[in-house]
């Protein structure tokens, strides 16, 4: 190729990568890690947040995308938000760590599409602790002597045992056949007020750590206990079922407000002055869907 060429050629990839670069410019990531350190294969929560403008083409790795030493367990995708021109971006890798090394220093890109390839913007490495959860052997063991006579109690009168195990399962079977169908709705209902109240205290912990410190993982955490004891409830797959899904099937469309009220601090990390009257709300659905459980326990339903 002559001089002319060369120069023909050196032009035309200058006009057309200046674009892609100048965008490239215009593009700021950031990740970290949800917690600072984990155990072995324990899943952590990567937050990756992309900040741009709103007319260029970014994506996100999916499951395709290579991880490294950490497996990709699943991710968790919020609605952008965009003002004056720039678009936020966020989403949430749960992964999990198989790297022997004490310290991994982590990143994701995301990529900015041009004509004919793709632009890799990384965040600054996020660093993850491995935790050892088994102290090390020593060398040599060390034994102690104990040669005192340990005490061996008297024979125990096994056929006094056996007769009255003998009574107490006849007694129980008497009991059963007799009681036994009133004695299993008390059963029950005792168990549902029993895991009610478990929830109540745990949601009680989750909610005052969520109006103190409104981050993503104290959100999540809130909206994840209330859909798992839904689901246990009532057998209804509620933890896959969206706010409005979940608000159709309750018949309550209050519910969808409530639910955008804790979200808000997951999707564009902002939070909602009526926080906790939205938790209250969903606390008071979650009481009576409890009450129409045991209501159908008395019923045979």
């Amino acid at each position: 190729m002559d001089k002319i060429g060369k120069l023909v050629v050196g032009v035309w990839m200058v006009l057309v990568l200046q674009p892609s670069l100048s965008q490239g410019q215009d593009v700021a990531v950031e990740g970290y890690f949800l917690q600072d350190s984990a155990r072995l294969g324990e899943r952590v929560g990567y937050v990756l947040k992309a900040r741009y403008p709103s007319e260029m083409p970014v994506l996100f790795p999916d499951s395709t995308y290579r991880f490294g030493d950490f497996e990709y367990l699943g991710k968790q995708t919020f609605t952008s938000a965009t003002a004056d021109g720039v678009t936020l971006d966020s989403a949430v890798y749960w992964l999990s760590n198989f790297s022997l090394d004490s310290v991994q220093n982590y990143r994701i890109p995301v990529f900015e599409i041009v004509r004919y390839d793709s632009i890799h913007h990384v965040p600054e490495p996020a660093p993850l602790h491995l935790v050892l959860t088994i102290d090390e052997i020593p060398e040599e063991l060390s034994f102690r002597q104990n040669d005192s006579y340990q005490y061996i109690p008297p024979s125990f009168n096994y056929p006094y045992l056996i007769v009255g195990i003998l009574v107490v399962v006849v007694l129980l079977i008497a009991g059963f056949y007799f009681f036994g169908e009133g004695l299993k709705k008390r059963w029950q209902v005792y168990r549902e007020k029993r895991k009610f109240k478990r929830f109540v205290e745990d949601w009680e912990l989750s909610m005052k750590q969520l109006v103190n410190n409104p981050q993503i993982q104290e959100a999540d955490e809130l909206l994840g206990l209330w859909k798992s004891y839904l689901e246990n409830l009532t057998g209804l797959p509620f933890r896959e079922w969206t706010a409005t899904e979940t608000a159709a099937f309750l018949q309550q469309p209050e519910v969808v407000t409530d639910f955008r009220k804790i979200e808000l601090i997951i999707y564009a990390n902002r939070v909602d002055n009526n926080i906790r009257e939205a938790c209250e709300n969903l606390l008071q659905i979650s009481r009576n869907q409890l009450e129409e459980k045991i209501e159908k326990i008395h019923h045979h339903e």
